[in-house]
């Protein structure tokens, strides 16, 4: 097999929401199909926080009007939708935030509480949401915020229509939720250096983050995504050859015998009701099982395995021959790796 060079991995720019790094030597061609291949999920791939829909106690559209507030409920929804939320926790899923004031302020994202558990945190406290020119003005938004990918318009919002009476009828609106936390990436192909890296290339990859993610925990996620969609593809010559080995298996046995259903064997109470109880009701399904697969069902043991191996033998059909059967003592073997395996 061809050796393909392994290139070097460098960051040579690095902010909270910016990075750059230069991968060198690549091989010819490479280049395109690593740095295609990992802005695709960065842009589309990783997980990431953000408000879905808002419920303002009060308000039932989002071209009404509060009283008292400088915007409308329009203006306002848009300055919430650039709120930008940093996960917390890996297995949080959506939760919820709050906002309650009264009085005459300025409203930021710094006013919102995250609530208990802290699965999430606002990572631009300071961007401004609304104005309160009133001292009697009193508000209470829910906040729904949601983990997912990409982008979800606020017509497909799954709570849209949803009345609430809190104080007044409500509605919960439906907002554009950016759950993206890589905001742009860029990548450029050159030539690689003189030495070990003529005639290759060299692969420079921009990544700007909206603060929530690291560029370099950005980087290292799109790549273990990568990794495991590509693994899928490495089982495919062992998957195709034990498939063919099954169907070889399975058309050298008489198909009389294959598909005989399992009374037609005239086995022993005990050893029929143990079969049947495994969910085995045909001489097939009890050849694909195997010894191992068979000794594991409730009530079959060493004298059901004789019993059932002596009727096959009427038919000139061994059960050790099943391709799971094959399968089971290669692992077997396998775990026996060590100095006691090697002696036997």
């Amino acid at each position: 097999m061809v050796q393909v060079a392994l290139p070097k991995i460098e960051c040579i720019e690095y902010q909270d929401n910016y990075g750059k790094f230069v991968a060198e030597p690549v091989e010819k061609g490479f280049g395109v199909l690593l740095g295609n291949s990992m802005r695709r999920v960065l842009l589309s791939s990783l997980r990431g926080a953000a408000i879905s829909s808002v419920l303002i106690d009060g308000v039932t559209q989002e071209f009404s009007t509060i009283p008292s507030m400088k915007e409308d409920v329009t203006e306002f929804l848009l300055n919430v939708r650039d709120i930008r939320i940093k996960l917390l926790s890996k297995t949080a899923e959506s939760g919820k935030m709050t906002l309650n004031f009264k009085g005459k302020t300025d409203l930021h994202a710094s006013d919102i509480s995250s609530g208990s558990p802290l699965d999430f945190e606002i990572v631009n406290p300071d961007l401004y949401l609304a104005t309160l020119d009133s001292n009697e003005t009193a508000l209470s938004i829910e906040f729904t915020v949601k983990v997912d990918k990409g982008y979800q318009p606020a017509s497909s919002g799954d709570n849209v229509g949803i009345i609430v009476t809190s104080e007044g009828t409500s509605k919960e609106i439906s907002i554009d939720a950016i759950f993206s936390p890589v905001t742009r990436v860029n990548y450029a192909i050159e030539s690689s250096g003189p030495g070990q890296g003529a005639g290759k290339e060299k692969l420079i990859l921009e990544i700007w983050t909206d603060s929530t993610i690291d560029p370099i925990e950005a980087i290292t996620e799109s790549v273990a995504i990568l990794i495991e969609q590509f693994t899928c593809f490495t089982g495919l010559a062992r998957t195709i050859a034990a498939k063919e080995e099954a169907e070889a298996w399975q058309k050298s046995i008489p198909a009389d015998v294959y598909n005989m259903p399992l009374e037609k064997l005239n086995l022993s109470t005990h050893t029929y009701n143990s079969l049947r109880r495994g969910g085995i009701t045909m001489t097939g399904q009890l050849l694909e099982k195997g010894l191992d697969g068979l000794l594991s069902l409730g009530g079959f043991g060493v004298k059901s395995r004789e019993e059932v191996e002596a009727v096959l033998k009427q038919f000139d059909v061994e059960i050790s021959g099943a391709p799971a059967e094959k399968d089971n003592k290669k692992k077997g073997r396998s775990k026996k790796a060590g100095p006691e395996g090697d002696n036997e």
